[in-house]
């Protein structure tokens, strides 16, 4: 007697399966949306976009921007609200852009949280536009898990649970799509499987496991041992079960999967490099990067100048796509707007690449017509007398004031008495952490 098919949780009308997948993995810089349509042109499954901090979403405004098609989640950075002598012109900051059409059906947004109300409240803003959300609980870093945020949820499984739990009910469930959690394994096989089984009890659709435990780093080779294991406990609930570590192309995912019993991959630092390792062998593979990078290239920025990537953004990603030892390297690396980078590939004569590189500088006011030195003294001049009585101490005494300061924030209070409400202080988070 044939065997039952394998248990399988719902999928929701506008979520995604996991299954069978290739995917670009969340990263900050190289999630950003250029890089994301790059991926998804040479052939990932679906992509992850850069883990991005409940509280930078909540307070922004979503609007479609007339030069890109693209929909854009913006804010004032609080620098420029303390301090409007910092930009004239008050240009808002992109927290998240997303581009309808290429990108339906296909992003996964990552959050980062350790608050199931503001996971929910964040989530709910983006959740129309995506085909899922996916909680970090992987990051290492200081910066997230000091706000007990990433790799720290895998301490606080009640309160991952809590949130994954709350997400699901009021985001997943009245949107319709998929809720999903990225984990890293833990010291000891059992501890993982007992993590995983209240996971996938949660009402997810998908959990990837990144191969590595929170203090390793990617340089350290992963660690697949218990990767068998995560992908049997995931099967027997019916959730999505992708592995992450080291994996550098498509063949190399599927053959992985195959391998450990698991639905399918994340590719991440390989693809920073060589977005074109999504493709199949018969389609050239990843190998012909080495002779074919310029092509990759010519196709990234296209992609940057139609969605106004951040310069920023653009110039980091070309470092690691462009062989160091190619002349252009150089080049590239002098260049201060798109219509420098442009020229320094000798891209002015492929398809209007130059014209547009020019408006889209213009667009981001690149390269800037003030200089630092110019914005150093407009600011100072602007400043209220007692900071610019501050700034023209002596640097002994700044330093002094600011030992002094610190000191007092050692000085352990006694506990308040209990007539008296404490209030918490208010916490602040970046709008973009590695995951």
């Amino acid at each position: 007697m044939a065997s039952p098919d394998p248990k399988r949780v719902p999928i929701p009308k506008n979520g995604v399966d996991y299954r069978g997948k290739v995917v670009l993995a969340p990263m900050v810089r190289s999630g950003e949306l250029p890089s994301r349509l790059l991926a998804l042109k040479y052939g990932a499954d679906l992509v992850w976009g850069p883990e991005t901090i409940d509280r930078a979403l909540i307070g922004t405004t979503r609007h479609l921007n007339p030069h890109t098609s693209t929909i854009e989640f913006t804010r004032l950075p609080t620098s420029k609200l303390k301090n409007p002598t910092l930009d004239p012109h008050m240009r808002e900051s992109v927290i998240y852009r997303i581009h309808p059409e290429l990108e339906k059906g296909k992003l996964i947004y990552q959050i980062g949280s350790a608050s199931p109300e503001l996971a929910v409240q964040a989530a709910k803003l983006v959740a129309p536009d995506v085909a899922g959300i996916d909680l970090n609980s992987g990051c290492p870093k200081p910066f997230s898990t000091s706000g007990g945020m990433g790799a720290a949820l895998l301490k606080t499984p009640d309160l991952l649970c809590n949130i994954l739990t709350s997400l699901v009910e009021e985001v997943g469930k009245p949107f319709e799509i998929g809720i999903s959690v990225k984990i890293r394994i833990l010291d000891k096989p059992e501890e993982t499987e007992a993590l995983v089984r209240r996971l996938v009890k949660t009402g997810i659709t998908g959990l990837t496991v990144h191969c590595r435990t929170t203090p390793m780093r990617p340089r350290e080779r992963a660690i697949r041992d218990q990767l068998k294991m995560v992908g049997e406990v995931c099967r027997e609930a019916g959730v999505a079960c992708l592995m992450n570590g080291d994996v550098t192309s498509r063949t190399e995912a599927l053959k992985f999967a195959e391998e450990f019993g698991v639905d399918g991959a994340m590719i991440a630092t390989e693809a920073e490099k060589n977005p074109s390792c999504f493709r199949p062998d018969g389609e050239g593979g990843p190998h012909e990067w080495r002779s074919q990078w310029k092509t990759v290239v010519t196709e990234y920025m296209r992609f940057a100048l139609q969605v106004e990537n951040r310069w920023g953004n653009t110039k980091y990603l070309l470092g690691q796509m462009i062989p160091g030892k190619d002349k252009c390297y150089a080049a590239m690396n002098k260049a201060k707007c798109y219509a420098d980078v442009v020229q320094a590939l000798g891209l002015q004569d492929v398809d209007n690449l130059l014209e547009q590189a020019k408006i889209v500088d213009e667009h981001l006011g690149i390269p800037p017509q003030e200089s630092r030195a110019s914005k150093r003294a407009r600011v100072k001049e602007a400043q209220p007398e007692n900071e610019k009585k501050q700034a023209q101490q002596p640097k002994e005494k700044r330093r002094a004031d600011a030992e002094d300061i610190q000191a007092a924030k050692r000085v352990k209070l006694p506990d308040a008495p209990a007539e008296i409400s404490v209030l918490p202080q208010e916490t602040s988070a970046p709008a973009a952490l590695s995951v």
